[in-house]
């Protein structure tokens, strides 16, 4: 699990390395060099057992947003100090089949390369498990999706509706993943706004920042409080306010939903 230090302030870092795609290996320098700016990172990519992921590399950022939902603030800048990868898409249900997933409901599209939806939290966390993986954490989710720069979605700052799968795109259904690369990340990760909300391994406390990975919110065993989700969805989307990658969702850990998928992290 990643460790985490929050600051009152804003920091600058020095030692930035560009981010030098080196085939399935993490780029060189890393896993110590921070990233200060989105456009000095190249994205890397490996593959787990046929399961593209993308790698993340260490950086603060400013998480939460002062024009969000009250549950988005106060803003604090938080830094990871351990790198990790991320899928680079959500879980299909090929790859839910792949690696033998169990759910007790059917997902709501069966299409292969569509999102796995219909997981309930302890579903995913086992998935993921079971890929030598695990959840992301909240933190390492808007990490991801908006880089050093804290970008306001995660392919920059401005609306852009054709980025992803929405309500006015959707067809009202999900769309097979990464069909919207126009929308990738700053480390490459695709679909972290629109097609299904993603669980994270972190508990819902309402008005929770500063984050600190240590104060409970990581309890693996609580197996029916509210988790975060994030990343909205193709369903609800209805505005640009809901696309913003500080935008958190949250849901019982022992429920399940036609829009509510998943993505797995993996310890570098």
């Amino acid at each position: 699990m990643i460790r985490v230090f929050v600051l009152v302030a804003l920091v600058v870092l020095s030692g930035c390395a560009l981010g030098e795609t080196a085939g399935n290996s993490a780029p060189s320098g890393f896993p110590g060099n921070p990233v200060v700016r989105n456009r000095d990172w190249t994205p890397s990519l490996k593959e787990f057992s046929g399961v593209s992921m993308v790698f993340v590399p260490v950086g603060c950022f400013r998480m939460g947003s002062e024009i969000g939902d009250p549950d988005e603030s106060p803003v604090s800048v938080s830094c990871i100090e351990q790198p990790f990868w991320i899928d680079r898409t959500e879980v299909t249900n090929a790859q839910f089949l792949q690696f033998n997933g169990v759910a007790e409901q059917p997902s709501a599209w069966s299409d292969l390369n569509r999102p796995r939806v219909n997981v309930r939290w302890t579903e995913a966390r086992d998935f993921c498990k079971a890929r030598d993986a695990r959840l992301p954490t909240e933190l390492e989710w808007e990490w991801a999706a908006r880089g050093p720069d804290s970008r306001e979605y995660p392919w920059g700052d401005t609306w852009q509706p054709d980025a992803l799968v929405q309500p006015e795109n959707a067809n009202a259904q999900t769309a097979p993943v990464g069909s919207r690369p126009g929308g990738a990340s700053w480390v490459g990760a695709l679909d972290m706004a629109g097609n299904v909300w993603e669980w994270t391994s972190t508990l819902y406390d309402g008005f929770i920042y500063p984050y600190f990975h240590d104060d409970g919110r990581e309890t693996p065993n609580n197996v029916t409080s509210q988790r975060v989700i994030r990343g909205g969805s193709w369903y609800d989307i209805t505005d640009p306010f809901y696309a913003r990658a500080a935008n958190r969702g949250r849901m019982g850990a022992d429920m399940q939903n036609f829009n509510v998928g998943l993505r797995c992290a993996r310890d570098f």
